[in-house]
């Protein structure tokens, strides 16, 4: 057997003499079933003797036996149970005995092995092993395909007889039921309940959120927070808008409902665009901006300082002089703590590295005020931990190597409990212990680019531990909250259950991040159990209504298919429409008229839907009838005829389907009946609709109907409509027929109406019969002096609303709509928006937009003067309105289509944006000719350099990236933001001994950096108490400001937590690499806050 050798090569020698008795219980038991991990609950061996193998039934079952307080027996088919040819395989399984008997919902745990093995010599065996949660829908589980007959009764190789002798074999079973103490292992979530199960519910995943998800479900499970998160006053908000109130619903779906809850509404109140959630952000930045939002909505209410009690605890920072007394110190508040991972065995040790003391001796001494320099110790010291204590674990850091953040997935141990008194200064308040109970553990799984998120909580004291994986709540067991999110190497190598012989132990991905304490003492108040009255009786009222409506929304739409909808044109709906026959209904470029409509069951009957059209419209039910719209076969819709009225079965689906086929829906016409007495019309009449197209008004409107006999003559429609119109009597009219779009024909007055085919339902427009002069001055204004041309606008025209592109709408940028016609050109739509918006239209820049979510597209060249439908082409979205952005400008769009329009930041020699100057040049132009022509606009220093540098701010905020100045305007991609400084002396003097560094303001964390980068003089042996005056005369702050401010170097190798630089440091002797830079940490007063590293900071809006 070459192959096997080949195979095993370099693997342990397979054992094949080492065949175990199968009478061997505990032997056998251990060589073939792995341990899994789980508690046994029970264990038992039962062995079921066949002879006469050939002559057995096709399918047999054994007696049963008792295992863990059930009932099992082996199912047996001797032939087989497969597709496979019959007398070919044996299949077995083990089979719950008594599924119907047993309590609803019961299920069993089971890990098995089933063997056939030689009556003669039991060590002679076949045997397979599985394990199974044995279900009412999943009652037996096993072998289809145990094993080939041919091989049982015949003699396999190193062993000495067949499984089979003699037809006859023992089939033993090993089972063993395992403690299932969470209720759902190897659960397959089918029909699952969590609301049932655990009593609480998910979230809905909203994409790259999670994070999110973990965050939310451990602050509601808070239940001090979520009180005060239901005080701030919300009944005048909208949900969308609103972080409070949208946070309030959430937490009250979650209260409530027994499904997952969505966060839509609530990502939307952030200001949020779903790209913005799948940036994947870190948990903490989002938890601070989310507490500092709510913060800010809690004051001034019950709520006040709520944040503040859970969430905020305080440190110290330290440095003491070891042979004077001397203590320099500061003490600051902290939300949450980052603790390293890497290097550290657990979170007492990582705690203890936080508060490590760092040595100031040497080269290194300190300089005390008043004492020179001093041998110090420098650390921090926490002077209180908050109730709830949130802890960062630091599973991502920069890798210096890859030059990219990477996870750290090593093993970092936690505690169910850890008392934090060491840490605390000899100061702080010990009148209760500080000890802390594990409430909650914000799990990842998965590299740095992704994965998955989820959390592990204990709602309260009495609650077991639960994991809130997105929409599913499941309990968990103590190892699966500790233990399994250690990270690193697994311990005591249980291979994953399935991969059973991979021996090689798998790393771990999935490991905590985030920690969520609660002191001891603030249990009973933190998590006291929730009352009615806690929940605001305003949300209660709201949902509850929000509930309803659902539910009848819902109601209606499982019985849409019981009902039609009936849209009734009325002769006052007809005379405010403007457009082809009596109401639009389904065109393209044109929204569907507003319609009185019903919602009408289908089996109501005509009698029933007749009177109550009659009540809604206030006329006697004998004063109406309805007409029948139809499709007809030249595209217009049309009463065809009225409904009869003495049919008293009649019903609505009826008339539907036998007198409108291919409608969804039933159009009506009403005709209201001037005399009941006599309702019919006059005979051989037909109705005919009128239209008026007022050259004056530039209008095209319905006046009624009229009831005119056949045989009259077009010319005798002329005194009925003067007569409706109140005009002198004589009056010369025109009279058209509107057959249909793109065919509107002048009627032959001579004619009958009989011989121009009009028939019941259709329409005729007229219009004043003008002289010549008056065509001619109407066509020279551009306006329309005859109906064709009317109509021919009516079928061309679109509906187009134009939005400022870069602004809020707002008075001066409104967002408006106009009707355009599809044969307009460029010009005359920026001058119809010209004159709307008041602005010279040489001076409006548009922008098309995408169909399907209305972003921006592409700019429109005036020079091509293309035509609306050329502009709108490619528009396969059938909406009624397409949209086109525009931008007020200063210059004309001539000029900018050869020119660059350009905005630069003028910062000036203190690093202070001074004002924004906007320049239009050339394309062909240099960054130096922007500079030379910035100077002229702005005052530079006498005796200053005289020099301008241009730049960008990089990504992240900290560094300026600056142009040569030999740059064509023309190719600096777009958008950009510029920003221009003058160039100091002392920069422009710098000799080859001094080095010129970055500095950037931030506020508390690196990501929060504000401000405009500048670049900076250090110079040789100067002490930092000596550059800190020259960085306040660079950046022109008084001695007050200055004294708020903190120093930090930022290495980028690093990317640790900024060092802070005292007053006799001399950064001059820090090796720069080219990205080390020099923070500033000081209050952002700019508002002008930017992003994290490469990223969009996050900003919550509502």
């Amino acid at each position: 057997m070459d192959v096997l050798d080949e195979k095993n090569n370099g693997a342990p020698p397979m054992e094949v003499d080492e065949h175990i008795s199968v009478r061997d219980h505990e032997a056998f038991a251990a060589k073939h079933m792995p341990d899994l991990g789980h508690d046994v609950k029970d264990f038992a061996v039962y062995t079921w003797r066949l002879t006469n193998w050939k002559k057995l039934d096709k399918k047999l079952t054994s007696p049963e036996f008792e295992c863990g307080g059930h009932k099992w027996r082996i199912l047996l088919f001797p032939f087989g149970n497969s597709n496979a040819p019959p007398n070919d395989t044996v299949s077995v399984y083990l089979d719950y005995a008594e599924p119907k008997k047993s309590p609803e919902g019961w299920h069993a745990c089971a890990q098995f092995a089933l063997v056939v093995s030689n009556i003669y010599d039991p060590t002679v065996n076949t045997v397979s092993h599985a394990h199974h949660r044995f279900i009412a829908e999943e009652c037996d589980w096993g072998f289809t395909r145990f094993s080939e007959l041919r091989k049982l009764f015949n003699v396999q190789e190193g062993f000495s007889r067949p499984t089979i002798e003699d037809e006859s074999a023992d089939i033993t079973v090993f089972v063993r039921v395992l403690d299932d103490p969470t209720g759902v292992l190897w659960h397959n979530f089918v029909n699952y309940d969590s609301k049932k199960e655990t009593g609480y519910v998910g979230l809905k995943n909203q994409g790259a959120t999670c994070y999110m998800n973990s965050l939310l479900q451990s602050l509601f499970c808070t239940r001090y927070f979520r009180r005060a998160v239901y005080q701030i006053p919300t009944e005048d908000d909208l949900p969308t808008e609103s972080v409070s109130l949208a946070l309030q619903r959430v937490f009250y779906h979650l209260q409530t409902s027994d499904q997952p809850v969505g966060t839509t509404e609530l990502t939307k109140s952030f200001g949020w665009k779903s790209l913005d959630s799948f940036l994947q952000h870190d948990v903490q930045e989002f938890s601070r901006v989310l507490l500092d939002k709510l913060e800010v909505k809690m004051k001034g209410t019950k709520a006040e300082g709520a944040v503040a009690k859970l969430f905020v605890g305080k440190m110290k920072s330290y440095i003491k002089c070891v042979n004077v007394d001397y203590e320099s110190s500061r003490v600051e508040d902290f939300n949450d703590i980052q603790l390293n991972v890497k290097g550290m065995k657990n979170l007492l040790e990582s705690f203890k590295d936080y508060v490590a003391v760092e040595t100031l001796d040497g080269e290194n001494k300190y300089m005390a005020e008043g004492f020179g320099l001093q041998d110090a110790k420098k650390g921090i010291i926490f002077e209180s931990f908050p109730p709830v204590l949130h802890l960062q674990l630091k599973r991502f850091e920069y890798d210096i190597q890859r030059d990219a953040m990477v996870k750290i997935n090593d093993r970092h141990e936690f505690p169910f409990e850890i008392d934090l008194d060491e840490f605390l200064s000899p100061a702080a308040d010990r009148s209760q212990p500080w000890i802390y109970k594990l409430h909650g553990v914000l799990v990842h799984s998965g590299d740095l680019h992704g994965g998955h998120y989820f959390a592990l909580i204990k709602p309260d004291r009495e609650t077991r531990w639960l994991k809130f994986d997105d929409d599913r709540v499941t309990p968990v067991t103590d190892k699966e909250v500790l233990e399994e999110n250690y990270g690193g190497e697994p311990l005591n190598g249980i291979p994953p259950s399935l991969q059973r012989n991979q021996v090689r132990a798998m790393k771990r991905f999935t490991n905590a991040y985030m920690l969520v304490y609660i002191r001891e003492s603030a249990i009973d108040e933190v998590l006291a159990p929730f009352k009615e009255e806690d929940t605001p009786a305003h949300l209660k009222r709201r949902l509850d209504e929000e509930r309803l409506q659902i539910e009848a929304k819902k109601r209606e739409r499982e019985e849409q298919h019981l009902f039609l909808t009936a849209k009734v044109i009325t002769d006052e709906t007809f005379s405010r429409y403007e457009g082809f026959d009596l109401a639009s209904f389904d065109e393209k470029n044109w929204p569907p008229s507003e319609l009185p409509t019903f919602r009408v069951l289908k089996q109501e009957t005509y009698s029933t839907f007749k009177s109550r059209v009659a009540k809604h419209f206030n006329h006697p039910e004998n004063a109406i009838r309805l007409w029948v719209l139809v499709n007809r076969q030249n595209k217009t819709v049309r009463p065809d005829t009225h409904i009869p009225e003495n049919e008293p079965t009649l019903t609505v689906e009826v008339i539907r389907n036998n007198m409108a086929a291919r409608q969804n829906d039933l159009r009506l016409y009403l005709d209201v009946i001037p005399d009941p007495t006599k309702p019919d019309p006059p005979p051989q009449s037909i109705m005919i609709f009128l239209k008026h197209f007022d050259t004056s008004k530039q209008s095209l409107f319905g006046i009624g109907k009229v009831w005119v006999v056949r045989t009259a003559k077009v010319a005798d429609l002329v005194p009925l409509i003067n007569e409706r119109m109140l005009w002198t009597p004589g009056t010369p009219l025109k009279l058209y027929e509107e057959i249909k779009p793109g065919m509107i024909e002048l009627m032959k007055p001579k004619l009958s109406l009989a011989q121009s085919e009009i028939q019941d339902g259709d329409v005729i427009c007229f219009q004043v019969d003008l002289p010549e002069k008056e065509i001619h001055d109407l066509e020279s204004q551009g306006l329309y002096s005859n109906p064709v041309q009317f109509y021919d606008f009516l079928q061309n025209r679109v509906l187009i609303n134009f939005r400022p592109k870069f602004d809020e709408p707002d008075h001066s940028h409104p967002e408006f709509s106009l009707v355009l016609s599809k044969k307009h050109n460029y010009d005359i739509m920026s001058s119809k928006v010209g004159e709307r918006l008041g602005h010279d239209p040489i001076k409006l820049r548009f922008t098309t937009t995408h169909a399907t979510n209305g972003t921006s597209k592409a700019v429109l060249k005036r020079s091509l003067n293309q035509s609306i439908a050329e502009i709108m082409a490619p528009n396969y979205v059938s909406s009624s309105a397409s949209i086109i952005l525009y931008e007020k400008l200063d210059v004309s769009i001539v000029e900018l289509e050869t020119k660059r329009s350009l905005k630069v930041i003028w910062t000036g020699i203190h690093n202070k944006e001074e004002a924004t100057h906007s320049f239009l040049l050339p394309k062909t132009s240099m960054v130096h000719d922007l500079a030379d022509h910035l100077s002229k606009l702005v005052t530079l220093t006498s005796g200053g350099t005289g020099k301008i540098r241009v730049f960008e701010i990089s990504k992240d905020g900290k560094t300026q990236k600056e142009f040569t100045g030999s740059e064509m305007i023309g190719n600096i991609p777009d958008p950009v933001e510029l920003y221009a400084e003058e160039i100091p002396r002392e920069e422009l003097e710098a000799d080859d001994s001094d080095k010129v560094i970055g500095v950037f303001h931030f506020s508390k964390d690196l990501s929060r950096t504000h401000g405009v980068p500048f670049k900076f003089v250090v110079k040789r042996g100067e002490k930092f108490v000596d550059t800190k005056k020259r960085l306040q005369s660079r950046i022109g702050v008084s001695d007050k400001e200055i004294a708020k401010y903190r120093f930090a170097l930022i290495q980028v190798s690093t990317f640790k937590q900024p060092s802070y630089i005292e007053d006799d440091d001399t950064i001059y002797e820090h090796q720069f690499a080219p990205e080390d830079v020099l923070g500033l940490d000081h209050v952002d007063k700019s508002g002008k806050a930017r992003a994290g590293v490469g990223e969009k900071a996050i900003v919550i809006r509502g």
